[in-house]
C-alpha cells in the first residue's frame, strides 16, 4: 500500500486560508418522514421502513424521525411499529414530528404510551413574515400555540426539540421571542429549519451563530441545537458541513429526498464527514441504504450521483483508465482508488471499473479482455477498438464478449 498521504497534496488544508471548522455533530435522519413528503416519492413497506431502520444504526446516524402522527390513523400505526423496533437497536433513537396543535401532540404522547418508548417529539411551527402574512398569523397566537404544545409534550414526559419552519428567512426577534419561550416551556433542543433552501453557507453560520450566543446562552439552559436543510440552491450538503461547526445535530435523509427538490443528502454528508478525517466507521451500508430507497421510493439514482451512482467509479476515458490500470497492475487497491478518484470506491465497498468506448485508449480493451478471461491477441483487441471508436457508448460486457469470440 502506498502511503498515499504523500503522494496527494491536499489544498483542503494547505492553511493559506481559516480551515473550515468541521466537527462531527450527531445525525438525525428524517429520509422515514421529510423525505416522503417529496411529491414523486411512493411510501415504502413498513418491513422495508423497519430494515432502513437497522441501516441507519450500522451508519452510527442517532436519531431518526419516524412519521406525523397527525397525518392519519394509519401513519400512527406506523410510528409505534417504528419506535417498537428502535429498542433492537444499538444506538438510533426515534422521533416525530408535530405541528403545534394540542391533536397532534396527543397523538405523538398515545404513540409513544403505546409504544412503550419516549419518542422524542419535534413541534414545528413557520416563522417568517413570509409565512405569517400569507397565513395572517399574529405573533401573539402563535406563541400561545407554542407554549400549549410544548409544555403538553414535557408534562407527557417526552423529550421536546421545537422547531422553527424557515428559520434562515426569519427575522431575530421574532426567532428570539419563540425560541426562547419554547425553552421556558421545557424544550431542551431548538432547530434551524432551511425549510426553502434559501440559505448559503453564510447564511447558515449567521442564523446558527445567532441562536447559539443570543438566544441559548441568554437562557442558561442546557438546550442542544439541531440544523435541518433543504437542497433547492443545490447547497444542500455544504451547508450541512457549514452547521457543523455549530449545531448539535444535523438532519439529512437518504438520496436527499423530501420536499419539492429534497433535504440535504444524508449518504454525501456521511461520505463528506468521512473525507473530512471526521468520521471512522463503516460506510459499506451505504449501498444498501440509497439503494432501498431509491427501489420501494421510486426515485432513481442518477449515474452520475456522487460516490453511489452506477458512474461514479466507472471509465471509459482512455487517459483516466491508464493510470488507474497501472494503480492496479501495481496491486494497490488504495492508489487505484485515488489516482482519478476524490472519494475511493473502498469507502462505500465498491470498485473501480474499467469499461471500453468511443473515448477509450486500448489499455482500456486490453484490461477488459484479460479481466474477462480472453486473450488479448492483436486481432482481438483491433477488432474491439474498431467498433468501440465507432459507437456512440460505452460497450456493454454482452457486446464485447461477443466480439472477443472463445476464451482462451
Amino acid at each position: 500500500m502506498s502511503e498515499l498521504t504523500q503522494l496527494v497534496y491536499d489544498w483542503n488544508t494547505d492553511g493559506r486560508s481559516a480551515r473550515p471548522d468541521y466537527r462531527l455533530p450527531e445525525l438525525d435522519d428524517e429520509t422515514l418522514r421529510d423525505g416522503l413528503q417529496g411529491p414523486s416519492v411512493r411510501n415504502p413497506p413498513l418491513e422495508v421502513k423497519k430494515r432502513l431502520l437497522h441501516l441507519m444504526d450500522q451508519l452510527g446516524i442517532d436519531s431518526a424521525d419516524i412519521g406525523l402522527p397527525g397525518a392519519s390513523s394509519q401513519a400512527r400505526v406506523a410510528i409505534v411499529a417504528l419506535a417498537r423496533e428502535t429498542t433492537k437497536l444499538r444506538k438510533l433513537k426515534p422521533n416525530c414530528a408535530v405541528r403545534t396543535h394540542p391533536a397532534d401532540v396527543q397523538g405523538a404522547i398515545e404513540a409513544s404510551v403505546e409504544a412503550g418508548v419516549p419518542i422524542e417529539t419535534c413541534a414545528f411551527i413557520g416563522s417568517s413574515p413570509i409565512r405569517r402574512f400569507a397565513e395572517d398569523w399574529r405573533i401573539d397566537e402563535m406563541l400561545r400555540n407554542v407554549e400549549t404544545a410544548v409544555s403538553m409534550a414535557v408534562k407527557a414526559g417526552l423529550p421536546v426539540m421545537f422547531v422553527t419552519e424557515d428559520t434562515t428567512r426569519a427575522d431575530p426577534d421574532t426567532l428570539r421571542r419563540l425560541y426562547t419561550l419554547a425553552i421556558e416551556c421545557g424544550a431542551r433542543r431548538i432547530c434551524a429549519s432551511d425549510t426553502v433552501g434559501h440559505a448559503t453557507p453564510e447564511g447558515v453560520r449567521n442564523v446558527l451563530t445567532f441562536l447559539r450566543q443570543d438566544v441559548i446562552a441568554a437562557t442558561k439552559a442546557a438546550v442542544k441545537l439541531d440544523y435541518h436543510g433543504h437542497n433547492d440552491r443545490g447547497l444542500g450538503v455544504i451547508n450541512a458541513l457549514v452547521a457543523t461547526a455549530i449545531a448539535d445535530r444535523v438532519h439529512g435523509c437518504a438520496l436527499g429526498i423530501g420536499e419539492r427538490v429534497g433535504n440535504t443528502s444524508m449518504d454525501q454528508l456521511l461520505v463528506n464527514l468521512y473525507l473530512c478525517g471526521l468520521l471512522d466507521r463503516d460506510l459499506t451500508p451505504l449501498v444498501e441504504y440509497v439503494e432501498l430507497v431509491s427501489r420501494h421510493c421510486g426515485v432513481p439514482i442518477p449515474a452520475n450521483y456522487p460516490a453511489l451512482g452506477a458512474d461514479a467509479f466507472r471509465t471509459g476515458t482512455g487517459v483516466h483508465a491508464a493510470a488507474v490500470i497501472k494503480a492496479l497492475k501495481k496491486q494497490d487497491r488504495g492508489l487505484a482508488d485515488r489516482v482519478y478518484s476524490g472519494v475511493p470506491a473502498s469507502v462505500v465497498g465498491r470498485e473501480q471499473r474499467i469499461e471500453v468506448g468511443p473515448m477509450s485508449g486500448e489499455s482500456n480493451v486490453v484490461w477488459w479482455l484479460t479481466t474477462h478471461g480472453y486473450a488479448p491477441t492483436r486481432e482481438t483487441i483491433d477488432r474491439i477498438f474498431t467498433v468501440a471508436k465507432t459507437s456512440d457508448r460505452i460497450l456493454t460486457d454482452d457486446e464485447l464478449a461477443t466480439l472477443a469470440g472463445g476464451k482462451s
